[in-house]
């Protein structure tokens, strides 16, 4: 198969690059630079030159392949509308370069825009009041696409972690490090799901292989692993106290992250399992953690 890979040289879509390669399909992946381009003809993947903005190119590119993964998305907190717009017009492209074909299209999602503090199940629907509900308004608008003929599934991801990990643990770390204590709220019960970012990959290649059109899939290895076993790593690891917040300081400890800090996120992924026999094998949130590659990037 032919798969047009967006954030193909990112965290998670570098991954799912090279798993798809690994199992015999060929790879188109979306490069915004020489350098991202040189990274995808390197591992044997061709590369297709643009952005998330090039509507036009996204939709050539969509149209010359077999399948679409979307793994790309504009990351941005200061602007979540923005971003939004960005997918929905991903979106609308992606539509209209696969409509009636029933080839697969496989979205990213986030178990974040699931209700907090319950065990979040592949059969729940978004939470308008949950820190990552920015995120369901494209992940509705994707599985929608199904009645357009699109074998469309959606892959929601808890945190992603592994080695280049840049996102939320790096930030916990990074602002332990510069203000020399490592913070959880509360009791720090508050649960956090999780996944290493090559069984994510796993996952993205058995939806597009076999997912039917309208699937949401859960890629949880952890459930749920408390904020505060997290933060006594990141104090070990650093010879920093480790302290309990109140829910109240959160904002000026953590900053933009304050929301996702003390959202109870436990999620399950047994029907994910059963359905697609995905086993994750990879070490968990805490083992991975407790690496040198955490502590030896710049956070």
């Amino acid at each position: 198969m032919r798969v047009f890979v967006t954030g193909a040289t990112g965290f998670i879509g570098s991954a799912v690059v090279r798993e798809l390669l690994g199992a015999g399909h060929q790879v188109l992946g979306l490069a915004r630079s020489d350098a991202a381009e040189a990274a995808l003809k390197e591992v044997g993947a061709q590369a297709h030159r643009g952005d998330l903005n090039d509507v036009d190119g996204l939709r050539v590119a969509a149209d010359s392949a077999d399948g679409v993964v979307h793994t790309g998305f504009v990351h941005d907190f200061s602007d979540l509308h923005g971003a939004l717009r960005t997918e929905l017009a991903a979106l609308a492209a992606f539509s209209d370069a696969l409509a009636d074909s029933g080839r697969p299209l496989v979205i990213s999602s986030v178990t974040g825009l699931l209700t907090p503090g319950r065990i979040g199940t592949e059969a729940d629907g978004t939470d308008p009041a949950a820190p990552g509900a920015h995120r369901g308004e494209s992940e509705r608008a994707a599985l929608a696409l199904a009645e357009r003929g699109v074998r469309v599934s959606a892959i929601r991801l808890p945190q992603v972690h592994g080695a280049g990990d840049h996102a939320f643990v790096p930030y916990l770390i990074g602002v332990a490090r510069d203000k020399r204590v490592a913070a959880y709220l509360g009791d720090g019960t508050d649960r956090w799901s999780s996944v290493h970012r090559l069984d994510a990959a796993t996952l993205y290649r058995k939806a597009l292989e076999a997912a039917p059109a309208g699937a949401v899939l859960h890629a949880t290895a952890d459930d749920g692993v408390p904020l505060r076993s997290i933060t006594e790593i990141i104090g070990r690891r650093l010879d920093v106290p480790v302290v309990s917040l109140a829910r109240e300081a959160a904002a000026a400890h953590f900053g933009w992250m304050a929301a996702f800090v003390g959202n109870d996120n436990p999620t399950s992924s047994a029907a994910t399992r059963e359905r697609y026999d995905w086993r994750p094998a990879q070490p968990g949130l805490l083992a991975d953690l407790d690496q040198d590659h955490y502590f030896t990037q710049e956070s």
